[in-house]
């Protein structure tokens, strides 16, 4: 009789907590629907009297449509933003009652500083630039990677959210278009702000192949080595990864166009996102123009060996397999004093102090590696030394482990260097491929591989080397402006309809 009036007792406890369960949700259902529903009537009436002069009718009588741009960084200068201008400005060019609004976190700048950044930078001129407005955010360090020293993925996004709701809260557009990454910030607009959304991918917040490493326990820059070292650890940070690639994919499928830069980010994101009938492949605009009037054949190129690299200091770019490699190929040349002819000129901009003191940690490194006097660092260069660098320079160096793209890697190209990439991501697919069944460039993966690369690039002799820059060039028109402003405004047509 104990043992039955025992499960008795267990089974009234449990039809309890069953009815407790299906009543709290047959209550909170309702309440979250209906608290839904308040937020976004507010949010939308609110945004009818935010910068009420976006909302007057063109001198033609048309209503504007207006286009929101999510990219806290846009003054950055780096090749995410070519392709938010080139945007703009292809939008502008196909839709004369478009309005441009650009979220930026740049709150230390003006719309003229930073329009006129873009015309220095990129030589990029808007047709319109009155019928473009900046919403400055003032939330921007939430995406930054140095709050979170762990969980950085995961305080990124929920970061990305907070900034996103900011932006949403300061301006509603019609059409939503991330141009930074930001995956997470696509439902918010769709469903809290009734926006058509559409984003361009450069590169997955997370992918397969990070999943892959933490999985095969591979050190690297976003998997500590101590972390790497243990089974433990890496077993809860892949049950972590597999969670968050799963938010992910939730989030990124929100989008009613996804446009990606290469065919390793199609790849990852078709993994990740499964939406094949609205994902499509538009390589960046790379205008090369000026870089094509630079001659191939380099009057000084016998007296110096000039290597360049074209890259945002940021850690993934992997400066410092940079400076080894170059310590590598230095000690690896003959005692004739060749070496004292060889320079490494890393070129780039930064963003925040994190950038800053990652470039002063290269410098310690170059000097501990005793490099120091033929390493130069300049930041920050308008395009007039940017092309002179890639003019005097025999080589283009790029070393960043699956780089979704590589826009500076095909300006290396153009100008004529001979380009030394990553043996991965979209220089391996997309970009240092043969042309014409003939080599463009050259590939390599560890210090080993690019110390032999720029050796037997300083051991070609000059006709050599002039082929490869003269097929190299010839392959890159493919990575034209206009070719990118036809497939761009082609693929993102239906939002506008």
């Amino acid at each position: 009789m104990e043992l039955l009036e025992i499960v008795l007792t267990y089974f009234r406890l449990l039809s309890t907590w069953v009815s407790t369960i299906i009543a709290s949700v047959i209550i909170w259902i309702p309440v979250t629907f209906v608290l839904f529903q308040v937020l976004r009537l507010w949010i939308f009436f609110r945004a009818k009297r935010l910068l009420p002069h976006l909302r007057v009718p063109f001198p033609n009588g048309k209503k504007p449509l207006l286009v929101g741009f999510f990219h806290p960084y846009c003054n950055a200068g780096g090749g995410g933003e070519r392709v938010l201008w080139v945007s703009i400005r292809a939008i502008q060019s196909r839709y004369e009652n478009v309005r441009c609004i650009v979220y930026t976190g740049d709150t230390d700048v003006t719309k003229e500083c930073i329009l006129q950044k873009a015309r220095e930078r990129f030589q990029i001129n808007l047709s319109r630039p009155n019928d473009v407005e900046f919403v400055f955010l003032k939330r921007r360090m939430w995406v930054e990677a140095r709050p979170y020293p762990i969980f950085t993925l995961l305080g990124q996004s929920v970061g990305s959210l907070v900034l996103g709701f900011e932006a949403l809260l300061k301006f509603v557009p019609d059409i939503y278009l991330d141009t930074m990454g930001y995956a997470f910030t696509l439902p918010l607009f769709k469903y809290f702000g009734d926006c058509k959304v559409g984003c361009y991918v450069h590169y997955p917040t997370i992918s397969t192949d990070m999943l892959e490493r933490v999985s095969q326990r591979h050190h690297g820059y976003n998997n500590a080595s101590f972390i790497s070292r243990s089974l433990l650890l890496s077993s809860l940070k892949l049950i972590y990864y597999r969670l968050f690639a799963y938010a992910y994919g939730v989030a990124g499928k929100r989008s009613d166009v996804i446009v990606v830069n290469s065919s390793w980010t199609y790849g990852h994101i078709q993994a990740l996102w499964k939406s094949p009938e609205r994902t499509h492949i538009v390589y960046p605009p790379c205008d090369v123009s000026e870089f094509l009037k630079i001659p191939l054949v380099k009057t000084d190129e016998s007296s110096v060996f000039s290597i360049v690299s074209i890259a945002q200091f940021r850690p993934e770019k992997n400066h410092a397999l940079q400076l080894t490699s170059f310590k590598k190929f230095i000690d690896g040349l003959t005692g004739d004093g060749s070496a004292c002819n060889c320079r490494l000129i890393l070129v780039g901009s930064y963003r925040n102090l994190e950038d800053l003191a990652r470039i002063e940690a290269l410098k310690a490194l170059s000097k501990e590696l005793n490099i120091d006097h033929l390493v130069e660092f300049d930041l920050n260069v308008a395009f007039d030394k940017l092309k002179s660098h890639l003019a005097e320079a025999t080589v283009g160096l790029h070393t960043m482990w699956n780089e979704h793209f590589g826009i500076g890697i095909v300006e290396c190209m153009a100008a004529g260097t001979v380009i030394l990439a990553h043996n991965s991501g979209g220089p391996k697919l997309d970009i240092v491929i043969d042309h014409g069944d003939e080599k463009t460039g050259f590939l390599a993966d560890d210090e080993e591989s690019y110390a032999k690369a720029l050796k037997t690039i300083f051991e070609l002799d000059r006709t050599q080397r002039l082929k490869i820059r003269t097929n190299a060039r010839e392959s890159v028109k493919r990575f034209s402006d206009s070719v990118f402003e036809a497939k761009f405004l082609n693929i993102t047509g239906k939002l506008f309809i």
